[in-house]
């Protein structure tokens, strides 16, 4: 394969991972009990994989550490349980589970790994969850709280910040069509959800800031949304989902005002005047790319008969559907693998938001397949890292790229059936062994680290 063009100097080469996937420890440490664990125990993992263990990163952290050592890898983006730092997401702090990730920022940088922490990544206490979760806004109060003492106890050696994590997904894939915890079908009157997530955002950009944090980002997924036909309906489908996905959570965030005003009325409280404090300025924006989607009108079928994206279909109240990308190369997942789509998303946002826009960071781009010797994994990740280069190449100010993930992991409501590690993991002794692409990976990390 050949060699990939010369990213720009001091340009962040890293992988990530997030805490209910991978730490297990469910119970260790006076830990509380998360939405994702109760969604587990109800038997929502397709695969019954054993979340309580999931990939053991809790005990042998320090290895993996290692293997990112071993990458030659810049950075590491992981993410902090919010229950285990605050059990019942408000209240006392358990010191113990504050210990933990102590231990793991002083480890990353002992290798010579920056640690990049995400402080929301999808686990919401369970007493918060069960007092309505992020439909309630007291729960972005409570984030904020826990944010400021994470920072307190961290701030000195963290130089990467990620405040939350996809709340498209959140507030689509769990509150609005039950495919992801907390479970719930509220098709439209999930948009609080919407709303709660971006004003804790907002809110914990101030609380890191107070603690003398720096380098503060979020990390938005951003997909090219294509109509599926040149229709009129197509195009108006494709429209609206482009703004729930896409414009909803970044233009509050970026420019402070929403997209849609038939939309931003359905959103609950002072919404102008959390506008501003969503807008908090950041200094670096981060994006997570896995495909473009195709969406049409409701009723309509793509040309191979195949709907809907890695499984998800979408009820028939919802005024759009999802179809699979035909003539492409498809990773295990389903998920069409199309490079140029990176190029086409980030050349958008930087259209869209001009001097706006902050640098970006690639937070995960990554890829699902079987197997030790996984070449599809790394024509996936090199057509993308190519692509990435065109847009840098186009003026778009792009400064490192994360991709997901470091190891093997549960993927969600997959289980264990995905993988998306560059090292893969034996479920039954959690024993790591790097793959193909992990060796490749390496080798770009350190040809673009070469003068």
């Amino acid at each position: 394969m050949p060699t990939l063009p010369k990213f720009p100097a001091g340009f962040l080469w890293g992988a990530s991972a997030a805490a209910f996937q991978t730490e297990g420890a469910a119970r260790a440490d006076g830990k509380g009990p998360s939405g994702w664990d109760a969604f587990a125990a109800r038997g929502r993992i397709k695969d019954g994989a054993d979340t309580d263990r999931a990939t053991g990163f809790y005990e042998r952290y320090a290895e993996d550490v290692g293997l990112l050592a071993g990458l030659g890898a810049d950075a590491f983006r992981f993410s902090i349980s919010w229950p285990r730092v605050v059990p019942d997401g408000r209240g006392p702090v358990n010191a113990a589970g504050l210990d933990f990730y102590d231990r793991l920022v002083d480890e990353l940088c002992a290798r010579g790994v920056a640690p990049a922490p995400t402080l929301y990544h999808w686990d919401t206490p369970l007493a918060l969850e069960d007092a309505g979760g992020w439909l309630n806004r007291d729960t972005a109060f409570r984030f904020a709280e826990y944010v400021g003492v994470v920072a307190e106890r961290l701030a000195d050696r963290v130089p990467m910040w990620i405040t939350i994590n996809e709340p498209a997904e959140v507030t689509l894939l769990g509150y609005a069509i039950d495919v992801h915890a907390p479970g719930k079908r509220l098709f439209f009157d999930a948009l609080p959800a919407a709303h709660h997530q971006l004003l804790a955002h907002g809110l914990a950009v101030g609380a890191l800031r107070a603690a003398g944090a720096g380098g503060i980002g979020v990390a938005l997924s951003h997909s090219q949304v294509l109509p599926a036909a040149d229709t009129e309906a197509d195009r108006a489908a494709a429209e609206l989902y482009d703004t729930l996905t896409n414009w909803m959570f970044s233009d509050p965030i970026l420019t402070g005002t929403h997209p849609d005003g038939a939309l931003a009325a359905r959103l609950p409280g002072p919404v102008a005047d959390d506008l501003a404090t969503i807008a908090a300025p950041l200094d670096w924006y981060g994006v997570n790319y896995y495909a473009p989607m195709l969406v049409g009108a409701p009723g309509t079928r793509s040309a191979n008969g195949r709907s809907g994206f890695g499984g998800v279909e979408v009820p028939a109240e919802l005024p759009f559907v999802l179809h699979d990308i035909d003539g492409v190369e498809h990773t295990a997942f389903g998920w069409p693998v199309v490079p140029d789509g990176l190029r086409n998303a980030l050349v958008g946002l930087a259209d869209r938001y001009g001097d706006r826009l902050p640098p970006i960071h690639i937070t995960e781009n990554g890829c699902s397949y079987e197997g030790l010797d996984d070449q599809r994994r790394i024509a996936y990740l090199d057509g993308h890292l190519r692509a990435l280069h065109r847009a840098i190449t186009e003026g778009v100010d792009v400064r490192g790229y994360f991709t997901w993930s470091l190891t093997d992991n549960i993927e969600w409501a997959e289980g264990t059936r995905q993988r998306f590690g560059l090292v893969h993991v034996d479920y039954d002794t959690l024993a790591r062994t790097p793959k193909a692409s992990y060796h490749w990976y390496r080798d770009v990390i350190a040809a673009q680290h070469a003068e």
